[in-house]
């Protein structure tokens, strides 16, 4: 493999234009047996980019994408682009109450959005002022990219995934319909953007406040773009299983932007399901699967698991959590397939170190990818440590993002200068060995891995802290079985609502308010909870104590 790539000089934009000149007729995307071709891909981006210009999107405005995995979000993301404007991917699983951070924050023009998530954008706009709320929504029924007809058995998805995505829900007033704007085949004006534009606004929490908007170019995110199909000798004869959300930073990379660039054809999976992603892998003979390792233990996991026919795979790579060395063992004894763990967060677009396939570590986030320079420093003293030694990882290369949005601060918190170049602090403790694969062993940075789902216990504070009977709330992890970890809030109840408000009360409410990966799985009332002499909580005792609780 090379050291560095050489990449496109030009926007992303360009690799579905191209892409579509190379293989029009060949399937992008494959929605439960509904092929969409790359040239009517790049026709609907084409409308739709047209569309969101006529209603006034410029250059570098934002644009919200609010959907689960489907052919129409990737269209709607070239679109946008198109447009020569700026994505804001935000997790379908978001409440309104979440939404309207993401309106304001990023001061949004517009929204794309699936019809079963069109009300919460409506009720998020209304909680907004006047002057920053929305002025477009576009909607698309999941439904629109699937066969009019019965679906095959064989991929077909379950009854209650077919009813849900088959729904035709009413639309609030005002909103705007995509087989509507696909069908006005609006041109759009010339494409402007350059590889130095923004393309990208991704939210990522912190230990402190509201999500922030990670800035990515064309020319940051094209780095991972083209280095994925290198690294994981993906073309356009690849088959991938698109099941990690688009939403996602390495669902995107690998569901969105990669494809259009090697040309190769994306099985889609609106959300997980291990029996219907047995069956999709069976029929269509899938080669590349980049998941997260409970989506493999739970396949294992299936009654009909000896009936899938996973002998295509080709490629299996993943992160988000690590991998039991069993699981591993039986890919390997089965399939002959090893997993290449990967290495990386939204403000280095997914991956910055990889597993070489043909020589995995287990449990180990992989080496420094193409052109990144990864070192192990005293968080502190930000001196190198030995190899072997833990410190701080620190990182610095082309796919590192530009700053957090609005937040000029928290950008200069985030980096280090080291031997005169600017390295990225990822807050993550690890070690390297003598071979030059880096491990993971702890977090400087406050966050709860529930399956691959990246928790930030100070946005969900902030979010149980508006429960009227609250009077402080600590969030930590506690161990988890099946997802690793899992959320537990301790809640010092207002003095008028105890002995009334119950532990099951604070959950129901959550579930109203927040994604449902953040809702606390435990929540515990206590008297008090223990503080620095400056005031703040201390978490970290909180969490040591539930890791020896754990541990008992």
């Amino acid at each position: 493999m090379p050291r560095e790539l050489v990449v496109p000089e030009t926007s992303l934009w360009v690799n579905l234009e191209v892409a579509a000149k190379r293989y029009p007729d060949k399937a992008l995307y494959v929605f439960f047996g509904r092929e969409l071709t790359f040239s009517q891909a790049h026709a609907q981006a084409e409308a739709v980019a047209g569309w969101l210009q006529s209603v006034g999107v410029g250059a570098g405005d934002r644009v919200l994408l609010y959907m689960q995995n489907c052919p129409q979000y990737a269209v709607a993301y070239y679109a946008i682009l198109r447009a020569n404007a700026v994505v804001v991917p935000v997790n379908p699983m978001n409440r309104a109450d979440e939404l309207t951070h993401y309106i304001t924050d990023a001061g949004a023009r517009a929204a794309i959005c699936s019809a079963d998530l069109a009300g919460i954008v409506a009720e998020a706009n209304a909680l907004v002022p006047d002057d920053e709320r929305l002025q477009q929504v576009l909607v698309t029924r999941y439904g629109d990219a699937m066969p009019d007809g019965p679906v095959d058995a064989a991929i077909a998805p379950p009854p209650a995934m077919d009813s849900w995505l088959r729904s035709d829900p009413p639309l609030p007033p005002g909103h705007s319909r995509w087989n509507e704007v696909i069908a006005m085949q609006r041109v759009p004006g010339p494409h402007t953007a350059q590889a130095d534009d923004l393309a990208l606004l991704p939210y990522t929490s912190g230990t402190t406040g509201n999500p922030k908007g990670c800035m990515h170019t064309h020319r940051t995110l094209m780095h991972n773009v083209v280095g994925g199909g290198v690294w994981g000798y993906a073309g356009a004869e690849a088959v991938s299983l698109g099941v990690v959300p688009m939403f996602h930073i390495t669902g995107m990379m690998y569901g969105v932007l990669g494809p259009a660039f090697t040309g190769s054809t994306v099985v889609l999976m609106p959300r997980w399901d291990r029996e219907l992603a047995g069956r999709l892998i069976s029929a269509y003979q899938v080669t590349h699967w980049t998941c997260i390792p409970t989506m493999i233990i739970d396949l294992f996991a299936s009654p009909n698991y000896a009936s899938f026919d996973l002998t295509s795979l080709r490629y299996l790579s993943g992160g988000g959590a690590a991998m039991p060395h069993a699981v591993a063992e039986r890919l390997r004894d089965e399939f002959g397939l090893t997993f290449a763990e990967g290495y990386g967060l939204t403000e280095t677009a997914a991956p910055s170190h990889a597993n070489p396939p043909e020589s995995p570590k287990l449990q180990c986030l992989g080496m420094p990818i193409f052109g990144v320079d990864s070192r192990i420093v005293d968080p502190l003293t930000l001196q190198e440590m030995p190899v072997g030694e833990v410190g701080e990882i620190i990182t610095h290369g082309p796919m590192v993002f530009k700053g957090y949005w609005r937040h000029p601060e928290a950008t200069k918190a985030a980096f280090a200068e080291f031997e005169g170049r600017s390295f990225f602090r990822t807050g993550d403790l690890g070690r390297m060995d003598e071979d030059g694969y880096f491990f993971i062993t702890d977090r400087l940075k406050r966050m709860i891995n529930a399956s691959g789902f990246k928790v930030w216990p100070a946005e969900v504070e902030l979010l149980l802290y508006k429960h009227p009977a609250v009077q402080e709330a600590c969030v930590i992890a506690a161990r988890d079985a099946y997802r690793g970890e899992t959320v537990k809030a301790l809640i010092v109840l207002r003095a008028q609502a105890r002995g009334k408000t119950s532990t099951d009360d604070i959950v129901a409410w959550s579930r109203e308010h927040m994604a449902a990966y953040k809702v606390p799985k435990i929540v515990e009332f206590v008297d008090a909870l223990p503080k620095s002499g400056s005031g703040k909580v201390m978490w970290r005792q909180l969490q040591d104590e539930q890791a020896r609780r754990d541990a008992a």
